[in-house]
């Protein structure tokens, strides 16, 4: 990780994973020839807006798809092939594996979550940030009372910038009987100063991100960055 601001933090490869104590965050970002395409795609402003959407959806597959490697719940069963009896191992549906995209920017990282995962919820989160102020405000949550015991959850959020937006959006979630290690934050591009403020709040938590750049602009844009991803996803 580059820039003095996040000398402490460490980043990792998936190789690498495991190194840190369960009371440390870590940040991981995959060691995968794709992933490093698609960010280059998203990082080109000449990218039109329906490729740009396309190549944030594909990107949110492969991270998703790291994220939840050694993490999902499973069941073992016999099943008969067409040759012979064979054993298996399955998903457990019983035990819930949540999606909460935070709006609009995370709708494209998360598009092909349910195609990955199977029986997913997924509940909608409105976060906007004052471009002065640099805070965020909640306009929509859809998020339930209270999420079932054992539940693993996928916070996607496609700009860790100041990190406020994933604290405020962390917040809303622990609030509903979620501890940290059961959650994951899936993003396209992290910055070391989010990924710190992260760290001091939420130990414990695994962050899986496309790159991690080396710093923020005074009006909390990530440099070098892709821009802003909701309306580069959207065209408005």
């Amino acid at each position: 990780m580059a820039g003095g601001e996040g000398a402490a933090l460490r980043c990792e490869t998936t190789t690498e994973r495991g190194v840190m104590s369960e009371d440390q965050m870590l940040a991981i970002v995959p060691p995968h020839a794709l992933i490093k395409h698609w960010i280059s795609v998203l990082r080109n402003e000449q990218t039109p807006c329906p490729i740009f959407k396309n190549a944030m959806a594909e990107l949110g597959r492969l991270l998703i798809y790291e994220a939840s490697r050694d993490w999902l719940p499973t069941i073992t069963a016999e099943i008969q092939t067409p040759v012979a009896i064979a054993s298996v191992e399955f998903i457990d549906p019983s035990e819930p594996v949540v999606i909460v995209p935070i709006l609009r920017a995370g709708l494209a990282l998360a598009e092909h979550a349910s195609s990955i995962l199977p029986a997913t919820k997924i509940y909608h989160l409105g976060i906007s940030r004052n471009e002065e102020t640099l805070q965020p405000t909640v306009y929509l949550n859809k998020l339930p009372d209270k999420f079932p015991d054992g539940s693993r959850i996928f916070l996607v959020d496609p700009m860790l910038a100041t990190g406020g937006t994933a604290v405020a959006a962390l917040d809303l979630i622990k609030k509903r009987g979620v501890e940290n290690k059961q959650i994951k934050v899936i993003s396209a591009v992290a910055s070391p100063p989010a990924l710190q403020r992260l760290r001091e709040k939420f130990p414990g938590l695994h962050v899986f991100a496309g790159t991690v750049d080396p710093k923020i602009s005074e009006k909390g844009f990530i440099i070098p960055g892709l821009g802003d991803a909701g309306d580069r996803s959207f065209g408005t």
